[in-house]
């Protein structure tokens, strides 16, 4: 099941962007077997579903050696330690890549593997503001609005880690030979910001801050709320789409300015959102139910999985006790089933350790040397 059935990947326990790559490559039919720390875990993290799980304490003197000699019959390798650290425990890629020459070695860290601000600590609002793309959203005359952390951490990170690693795989095929992938999330949500400066480099972000066609500030490409306090998403881009809109809110197209001119975008926001105002949010959506307004309910994460288009598609689905997300994208011919659950950490040390060769016996002495644990 799945596209990426019959490639190996060890991934040394993190969390955020790592973790999430983990998930897209497990949910796509990798075996991705995850490292961690010996010992509970705070929480249960839906992000870690789909992966076999091994507890290594990895500042054992023996700690190293179990990963690498794991390394040997994989394909790709996950960490997200600060520059240094991997290096600092023996797992660096330099030994890591001596013992597998055609491994692919992808590297998470904020900052990248060098530059002045490498060893720094960040999260991701620090990446996307360094980016340049923080400053991008938000309210006209407002400060910026942190846009969770889909920019940085798992847009700019996770996901550039998953199709680096597997760039990296199709080469290695060609090749014979592996190599690093640098992934750093300020220039992974730098690279998510391209679209626009496309749009300034051809003269069409003219404004600052909530002042331009896909920030909220054309009246035609915004939110606006509905009568019984929730939100409608509109749009209305093109002619055709925004004559539509104009007629299911009952307005007389002669009667309002050019949809492009930005001069009269204020007078024309208010008049949508005095309409918009008018009814609740599920009367107008009935009202441009069929049509090509481009006008959507604003669902919350609970609504979402009920409506009608997500259940149809099977978008959403239940497991763990959690309603989680199904893996994207689909395939025709090798389309995933259901992720597998989340697995108590260490749940699989010995089952794993086995599968990649270690005798029982070298088991047992890593178990009672406290090298690894098993927690079941």
């Amino acid at each position: 099941m799945g596209p990426l059935v019959g490639l190996t990947f060890i991934e040394i326990g993190s969390i955020g962007p790592g973790p999430f790559c983990g998930m897209m490559l497990a949910d796509l039919g990798a075996r991705v077997v995850r490292v961690a720390r010996p010992g509970p875990t705070p929480y249960r993290d839906l992000l870690h579903r789909g992966r076999e799980t091994v507890a290594i304490d990895l500042k054992h003197d023996s700690a190293a050696e179990v990963v690498l000699r794991m390394v040997e019959r994989a394909d790709g390798f996950i960490e997200g330690f600060r520059p240094g650290v991997a290096e600092r425990l023996g797992i660096g890629p330099d030994v890591v890549l001596e013992r597998n020459p055609r491994l692919v070695y992808g590297r998470m860290t904020g900052y990248g593997q060098d530059g002045p601000m490498t060893s720094d600590a960040g999260h991701d609002i620090d990446y996307v503001a360094l980016s340049g793309v923080l400053d991008l959203i938000g309210e006209p005359g407002g400060p910026p609005v942190v846009p969770l952390n889909l920019v940085g951490d798992l847009g700019g990170g996770g996901m550039f880690l998953a199709v680096g690693l597997l760039a990296g795989l199709l080469e290695a095929g060609r090749s014979g030979a592996g190599q690093v992938i640098d992934v750093s999330m300020v220039e992974g949500a730098a690279y998510l910001g391209m679209f626009p400066r496309a749009l300034a480099a051809a003269g069409q972000w003219e404004g600052g801050r909530g002042e331009n066609i896909i920030d909220g500030g054309a009246p035609f490409y915004s939110v606006y709320e509905t009568a019984d306090g929730r939100y409608l998403a509109v749009g209305a881009l093109e002619p055709q789409f925004y004559a539509e809109l104009v007629a299911g809110l009952g307005l007389d197209p002669e009667a309002l300015p050019e949809q492009y001119d930005r001069v009269q975008w204020p007078g024309l926001r208010a008049t949508f959102k005095e309409v918009f105002a008018s009814r609740t949010r599920d009367q107008w959506i009935e009202v441009f139910h069929g049509t090509s307004a481009c006008v959507v309910p604003v669902l919350t994460p609970d609504e979402a999985p009920r409506h009608e288009h997500n259940a149809a598609r099977g978008t959403f689905f239940e497991a763990d006790g959690a309603i989680q997300t199904a893996p994207v994208p689909r395939f025709s011919r090798t389309r995933a089933g259901t992720p597998g659950s989340v697995r108590t950490t260490g749940h699989d040390t010995v089952r794993v350790l086995e599968s990649f060769g270690f005798a029982v016996s070298e088991i047992e002495g890593l178990l009672e040397s406290g090298a690894v644990v098993q927690d079941v």
